[in-house]
């Protein structure tokens, strides 16, 4: 026979939710009833029992006590074992016990908290010290779970805020119009690649990459055309990488630039060569962009063995030279340094 409350287990209780909760255990019902008019008329507490001890721990599992009261002598299920099985329960295993023993003994004391009880009560106890040990264990349970469900919601919190401050990093490094890496993640992996370079002996290539008349094609197409146009670049830019360590950024404006980590200057050459093509390919028109008529590009292309005698700003700035050469020598070419 049991009383017991089902409970959402779903549902986590509040920090402020939590209430005092009394399961009892014990096969005689004289006994659950005068424990029950103990109990009774006190608000602060609920009571629940079950006179099967086989039923108690699926009772417990049920009704998440905040305290159990359990008899030592029971038919079926020994008191001392019933207390093993408790503890060896996730749910129950810092739940409170306190046994109701008919005897005073103090070996049945000490191997009742051998095994996992907190208190021992000759029963029946006096109403009054019932009360303040069951409000006692209750209480000091309950802040142990307030206090773990604090941690937990703290440990959440910290994840989540983790989280958000990757994906805000990952914003921070894109380019809000064309959605690839910007100047920051640029400067930032450019220095990370020279040492790695630097370190293994590998070469590294940078791309410089300009889009050739684009404020004849703003100022003829109108600058919603211009954004789409920096877009497409951007894309053919993109689908001309094949490596996950190649990077393409928005270098500022109309101007981009590609790192090519381990990568020899013949290789660096094809890839800019590509790029170059398939912009011209696309036949995005540009009219004032003499003698093509489409949109086109021009590239300089500087490769270097990081050394520590030298500094990864004249790789940019032997890139940024063979640019502007490409950019004299009548635009829509590339240009190795």
């Amino acid at each position: 026979m049991s009383d017991v409350l089902t409970l959402n287990l779903d549902t986590e209780p509040s920090l402020t939710n939590f209430k005092v909760r009394v399961l009892l255990v014990d096969d005689q019902l004289i006994i659950v009833e005068a424990v029950r008019r103990m109990l009774a008329g006190e608000d602060d507490i609920e009571f629940h029992f079950t006179t099967d001890a086989r039923e108690a721990l699926a009772c417990a599992n049920s009704l998440q006590p905040t305290v159990i009261l359990q008899d030592l002598v029971m038919p079926e299920v020994d008191g001392f074992e019933l207390i093993r099985r408790f503890r060896a329960e996730e749910a129950q295993a810092h739940v409170p016990i306190i046994v109701l023993s008919a005897r005073e003994d103090p070996k049945l004391k000490a191997h009742g908290f051998a095994v996992g009880a907190n208190d021992y009560l000759v029963k029946l106890p006096d109403r009054l010290e019932l009360l303040a040990r069951v409000r006692y264990h209750s209480n000091a349970h309950i802040n142990r779970l307030q206090r773990d469900q604090a941690f937990r919601f703290l440990r959440e919190s910290q994840q989540k805020l983790a989280a958000a401050n990757v994906e805000l990093q990952k914003l921070a490094a894109l380019d809000a119009l064309t959605g690839i890496a910007n100047r920051r993640r640029f400067d930032e992996n450019l220095v990370l690649e020279w040492q790695r370079g630097q370190r293994d002996k590998t070469p590294l290539s940078l791309l410089m990459v300009d889009i050739d008349c684009f404020k004849h094609y703003n100022d003829t197409y109108g600058h919603q055309a211009g954004d789409l146009a920096l877009k497409k670049v951007a894309a053919v830019l993109t689908e001309n990488l094949k490596r996950p360590a190649d990077l393409v950024t928005r270098y500022g404006g109309e101007e981009f630039a590609i790192i090519l980590p381990e990568t020899d200057s013949d290789g660096a050459m094809s890839v800019a060569q590509a790029c170059q093509r398939q912009l011209e390919n696309l036949k995005i028109e540009n009219t004032k962009a003499a003698p093509y008529g489409v949109l086109t590009m021009s590239v300089g292309v500087h490769t270097m063995v990081p050394d520590k005698h030298f500094n990864w700003d004249e790789l940019v700035a032997a890139a940024d030279r063979a640019l502007y050469a490409a950019k004299a020598n009548g635009r829509n070419n590339v240009v190795k340094a």
